[in-house]
């Protein structure tokens, strides 16, 4: 497997961010998302030596388009020079949280879990209330000596902690989230050697996993708006 095409084909899409350089390259773009699949069906098999509930998917399945929704956006570059995939036991749907890798050239890489979505006022609120009844199990697993040499939670948050929620609650602080996620930042050059990084991933989403099983608890039942 060699990643380096994926982050040589992002760089050259980053720098002809253009249809016309897109389809006229259609031949590299095959090449680099083969590899990224690549990775992601071995990134599925490791994963699944501590959580099976992920071993069904398939990489196809899993990933992002590189297309662009600029209709609300400054921005106008009708593409997003990044490889990204979500590994969940529901695919690539926020909730069930799983594991999260995008791959963006200039060291803009990172491995992370957690709720990212925070426009789910439901999801939101079925959190909340479990950090308020579960905080104990809460501060151990974010101050776990594993998760927090490698972790912290972030999240869009509101100023203040939200009517109907103890302002001096112990976790009162996360409260105020409206997401709760992690991000692992990765550098270029951690790709050049497959199968390090590979392992350097694996372990992080192990260390991850009780933070993903957390928070999927407190989402249980939680159903995705239709469309």
């Amino acid at each position: 497997m060699d990643l380096s095409v994926i982050l040589k084909y992002l760089t050259e899409l980053s720098e002809n961010n253009n249809r016309e350089w897109y389809h006229a390259h259609k031949a590299e773009y095959k090449e680099a998302n083969t590899a990224f699949e690549a990775l992601v069906q071995d990134l599925i098999f490791s994963i699944g030596t501590f959580d099976n509930s992920v071993i069904h998917n398939e990489p196809k399945n899993l990933t992002f388009k590189l297309v662009r929704d600029t209709r609300f956006s400054h921005d106008k570059s009708p593409y997003n020079p990044a490889f990204r995939v979500h590994i969940s036991s529901m695919g690539k749907l926020p909730v069930p949280v799983g594991y999260y890798l995008m791959i963006k050239p200039q060291n803009q890489s990172f491995l992370g879990g957690g709720l990212f979505a925070d426009m789910f006022k439901e999801a939101t609120t079925m959190v909340r209330d479990y950090i308020a009844g579960n905080g104990e199990q809460w501060e151990a697993l974010i101050h776990e000596p594993a998760f927090a040499q490698h972790f912290r939670v972030q999240g869009t948050a509101l100023k203040n902690v939200p009517p109907g929620y103890d302002r001096e609650h112990p976790q009162a602080e996360y409260l105020k989230y409206k997401s709760w996620f992690l991000e692992y930042p990765l550098m270029d050059e951690e790709l050049a050697n497959p199968e390090a990084f590979l392992a350097k991933a694996t372990e992080l989403f192990r260390i991850m996993k009780p933070f993903n099983d957390y928070l999927n608890r407190a989402l249980a039942g939680f159903q995705m708006p239709a469309r």
